[in-house]
């Protein structure tokens, strides 16, 4: 039986910052992010936890392939160190030691906060190795209270926002329970979901319920604000209403141009070739016109048979004589008396 070989040298070796060719760019962006100052604040208490991976083979001007750790090596330079402890890989490829990572989960985070305080280590000595405010580390202290174990299992390995345990306290077991599953169904662990499913909670599944809140009080200033608001959008609505045939006139005269244009078929590939997106446009204002103009005429038709009936002429008005007026006889030709036949 044969036994696996290793990917890497067992021991650690010291090699100079500068001699590492990076094979990506660390910007000032992501100098900003909150992933590098955690780390930088993790170096600059505790020192480097996870070595530096290079490539072993350096090139012709002694320069090692840097395969993991362009954040370490960019903060390593900025503080002014020179050495760092390596690994050396006998692989050039960077992104299997990337791929199988396994990120701490809150909760995880939150037993490990517990353990390093009983073995001493002082609040802001956390805080400041973990690159987060005291406050932040006294919360997650009390992430679990209130939590049932059924959901700190579901969780344990998760990156769910801390926020989320604050949301899931405010429900009953049974409810948080239901909630943790329907987020690792979904995979969805931010706050703003489970924001959500507190709202979606009856009031029996809820520890405290809600408060009701008075209804509002409308004061005759805001009357009169809503009467202002209300003048002003009528007579908007007017100027757009005396502006709408205008524009709707000039509007289908752009639009026959624009489709007689489309209708050359050296302006259409000149257009495709260099002006794509122009041409999307002008496709999809003829394609908006002409539905618009379909919808026109079958609103027209449908007026038309509602007036006209089935067969096409026009419906009999039937006349009801109001109060206070003589009816009428209809208009037609005078009938015959029996008298006037003899």
């Amino acid at each position: 039986m044969t036994s696996a070989r290793a990917a890497f040298d067992l021991e650690l070796s010291i090699l100079p910052l500068a001699c590492m060719l990076p094979t990506k760019e660390v910007t000032d962006r992501v100098k900003q992010s909150a992933k590098y100052q955690s780390i930088a604040a993790s170096i600059n208490e505790v020192g480097l936890v996870e070595p530096i991976v290079v490539y072993r083979k350096p090139d012709r001007r002694n320069q090692y392939l840097l395969l993991d750790g362009h954040l370490k090596r960019m903060i390593l330079m900025e503080r002014g160190d020179t050495e760092v402890e390596c690994i050396l890989a006998d692989d050039d490829e960077a992104f299997t030691y990337n791929k199988r990572i396994n990120r701490i989960g809150t909760v995880q985070e939150h037993f490990l906060i517990l353990r390093a305080i009983e073995r001493g280590i002082s609040e802001e000595k956390l805080a400041r190795a973990l690159g987060i405010k005291i406050e932040a580390v006294k919360h997650r202290q009390s992430l679990l209270r209130g939590i049932s174990d059924e959901v700190a299992n579901l969780l344990m390995d998760k990156p769910a926002n801390p926020v989320v345990f604050d949301l899931l306290r405010k429900m009953k077991p049974m409810r948080q329970a239901e909630a943790a599953r329907l987020m690792v169904s979904t995979a969805t662990y931010s706050s703003a979901y489970a924001r959500a499913l507190l709202i979606a909670t009856s009031e029996t599944d809820l520890v405290r319920p809600r408060r009701r809140l008075p209804p509002p009080i409308v004061t005759s200033a805001d009357l009169a604000l809503m009467e202002r608001e209300l003048k002003k959008a009528q007579q908007d609505f007017k100027t757009v209403e005396l502006a709408y045939g205008a524009d709707m006139v000039n509007l289908v005269i752009a639009t026959r141009y624009v489709s007689t244009l489309l209708g050359r078929s050296r302006i259409v590939d000149y257009l495709d070739a260099n002006h794509p997106e122009i041409l999307r446009e002008f496709r999809s204002i003829v394609a908006a016109i002409s539905t618009h103009g379909q919808q026109v005429q079958q609103a027209n038709a449908v007026d038309k048979d509602a007036r006209h009936g089935a067969t096409g002429q026009p419906l009999a008005r039937k006349f009801f004589p109001s109060r206070g007026r003589k009816w009428q006889r209809p208009e037609g030709p005078p009938k015959r008396s029996a008298n006037r036949r003899k």
